[in-house]
């Protein structure tokens, strides 16, 4: 598959408001695309599109507003995510909902939406968010943890039925990034930390390699071969010496403000 030209091209984002999403629209516009941003918190930036990629018709108003916009889509990232932190028991159900929501149906939604103009042009390419929390499993992180497993084999599968189509999908998995997602938490220990900045110039990579997966730093691609010649019992005493269980232990009050919009949205949509 030949690399998709950036130039001119019309690129999607959500999430694109703050963090990954806003660096990547910004990556994609100093490469001479037209990015259409999307997120659910727009107020105050008239070129953020007001978008809910939990409703289906939320997304659709999006994307008609593109494709009348521009006439086609060349690439959809889809970035939008939630990370709630905590123990799995105390998490509550609405929480838990809108994790799987916004992680998961928010890549449906956006894919059923814009795969059938990609393939009637024979071109396109989806970039879905993921995370290395979709490979290595963490106490406090465990709806999470799912919804981005889901996301790893989600991509994959729709890779496969894309074959031969002259459209492609990948996945680019992020480490530990410094966002408002992550606050709270104490960083480093068993991931490395990455700027937003890292992760938007592994979506740009995956226009241009069409590659499945990308992790971020790329050198934790060797992390399946790794935990598979590992022993588990030394495998899970360095995670236990490294704090993988950093979740459950992060900062109320410095997460205060991120934790109030997740609760916020949820509660909204009761």
């Amino acid at each position: 598959m030949k690399p998709l030209a950036l130039e001119g091209a019309v690129v999607v984002v959500t999430g694109a408001a703050r963090g990954i999403g806003q660096a990547t629209a910004a990556a994609f516009t100093a490469a001479g695309a037209t990015v259409h941003r999307g997120d659910l918190d727009a107020a105050g930036d008239s070129s953020v599109h007001p978008l809910d990629v939990t409703d289906r018709t939320s997304f659709a108003t999006f994307i008609d507003t593109v494709l009348a916009d521009s006439g086609h889509i060349d690439v959809l990232v889809n970035n939008a995510g939630v990370m709630p932190l905590g123990s799995f028991l105390d998490e509550p159900d609405e929480i838990s909902r809108a994790t799987l929501d916004v992680n998961v149906w928010g890549l449906i939604h956006g894919m059923r939406l814009t795969l059938p103009h990609m393939i009637d042009r024979h071109q396109g390419h989806i970039v879905n968010i993921a995370s290395m929390a979709g490979k290595i499993p963490f106490p406090g992180m465990a709806v999470y943890n799912a919804s981005k497993y889901a996301a790893v084999g989600l991509t994959a599968a729709i890779r496969r039925e894309l074959h031969g189509t002259g459209v492609t999908a990948s996945a680019v998995l992020p480490s530990a990034v410094r966002t408002s997602l992550s606050s709270g938490v104490r960083l480093g220990g068993i991931l490395p930390t990455v700027e937003p900045t890292d992760v938007a110039a592994a979506v740009l990579r995956t226009c241009r390699t069409r590659q499945p997966e990308l992790t971020v730093p790329r050198w934790l691609g060797a992390w399946k071969t790794l935990d598979g010649l590992t022993p588990t019992r030394l495998m899970s005493q360095a995670r236990r010496l490294a704090g993988d269980d950093r979740g459950l232990h992060a900062d109320p009050a410095a997460r205060s403000s991120y934790t109030e919009r997740v609760t916020t949205f949820s509660a909204s949509r009761q």
